[in-house]
């Protein structure tokens, strides 16, 4: 009894810092949107990027919570966690919107000017990128969990050493996949793959990207064996430095909806404690 209360306590804090940390991203997101110059707009955006990691942080613990046996009901953590991934995918407008600054009247005049093949090139360039941050981000995720896992100091049981093994499934199975797209990135500067064969694989990668954490995913397990990574990539790689500033760390989503607006509150959850 005393953990069940001690569980809803825990669950009841954690849902009480997302609807404050939601109100507080809204609030941010409205001053971003009307700041009066640019130092003004880029402060407010650090204001908004600490923030979603806050929330990010919270999603974590959800998360956990949602793939727990001891909690019965479990909508009201699923619905925080969709309120959660909403305003990730709004952080990342805002992120887009930050990068177009980059371009200025005379880089838009260059860019008029590219050549097809350079402007491709680019578009490509652009994507791999930002599906290796996209990939980091759930990367990150992934390791938060195994961390909460594995710091406790009770003996995992079936249940969690179930969700121990299909995380570092995961997780190995995002590094082979980032390890492909920056050696995939590589040969695209240095023009050693055709753009034609990268974007056969996008579909695939995206669907990867997008959907492998939905009970019903089923991966392609040969994405990439058409562009014969291993030979052309290794001689690539071997040839050329890595240039870190590609895989800067950013916060990464889909920007599919600006709904902002948090759940009435709810009931506490329905704790399985027969164990």
């Amino acid at each position: 009894m005393a953990d069940r209360r001690k569980l809803q306590g825990e669950i009841d804090r954690c849902l009480k810092k997302v609807t404050e940390g939601v109100e507080s991203f809204e609030d941010i997101w409205q001053k971003v949107h009307s700041a009066a110059n640019a130092n003004q707009k880029e402060k407010y955006e650090a204001d908004l990027k600490r923030e979603i990691k806050k929330l990010q942080r919270l999603r974590d613990h959800i998360k956990t919570w949602c793939s727990s046996s001891d909690i019965k009901d479990k909508r009201i953590l699923v619905e925080n966690r969709k309120l959660i991934e909403t305003q990730m995918e709004r952080f990342k407008i805002v992120e887009r919107e930050t990068k177009t600054k980059a371009y200025s009247k005379e880089g838009l005049g260059a860019a008029a000017k590219m050549d097809p093949h350079s402007k491709e090139k680019g578009d490509v360039t652009n994507w791999l990128s930002v599906t290796i941050e996209n990939l980091n981000l759930q990367l990150e995720q992934f390791e938060s969990r195994i961390e909460q896992l594995t710091t406790k100091k009770k003996k995992m049981d079936k249940d969690k050493q179930d969700i121990f093994e299909e995380l570092k499934a995961q997780q190995d199975k995002h590094l082979f996949h980032i390890k492909q797209l920056e050696t995939i990135m590589r040969m695209v500067d240095n023009d050693a793959l055709p753009i034609e064969q990268i974007k056969k694989i996008k579909d695939d990668v995206e669907y990867y990207v997008d959907c492998n954490q939905d009970p019903d995913f089923e991966e392609n397990d040969f994405i990439y064996d058409e562009l014969d990574l291993e030979d052309v990539g290794a001689a690539v790689l071997a040839s050329s430095p890595p240039n870190d500033d590609i895989y800067s760390d950013n916060i990464s989503g889909t920007p599919t909806s600006t709904n902002s607006s948090s759940p009435s509150p709810s009931p506490s959850l329905s704790i399985n404690h027969s164990k």
